[in-house]
């Protein structure tokens, strides 16, 4: 959602125990610049078994004409991700003319 600066850290863990206890998950930090438009997927912490070494993150500016309400959004950029840092310049729907 534009309109103001942003960041949160994505946790991933095995999702069947205890082993996070003992450090055993991974986290993704999220950084949105609302001035510049751009998210950045910081460098991973961390691992588990069976944890995703490359994913790809669809990401969508929100806005009335896109990434509202319960369809499915086609637009948006796709992040492709293996654990290193990557910044993406995003155009909001209005933006793209």
């Amino acid at each position: 959602y534009p309109g103001a600066d942003a960041e949160f850290v994505l946790y991933e863990d095995e999702n069947d125990g205890y082993d996070y206890e003992q450090g055993v998950y991974a986290t993704i930090p999220i950084r949105w610049d609302d001035a510049r438009k751009e998210l950045t997927l910081g460098e991973r912490s961390g691992s588990f078994p069976g944890m995703l070494i490359e994913r790809t993150f669809r990401v969508v500016v929100v806005s009335e004409q896109q990434g509202t309400g319960d369809r499915e959004t086609d637009g948006g950029v796709l992040i492709r991700y293996s654990g290193g840092s990557v910044s993406v310049v995003m155009l909001s729907h209005t933006d793209e003319g």
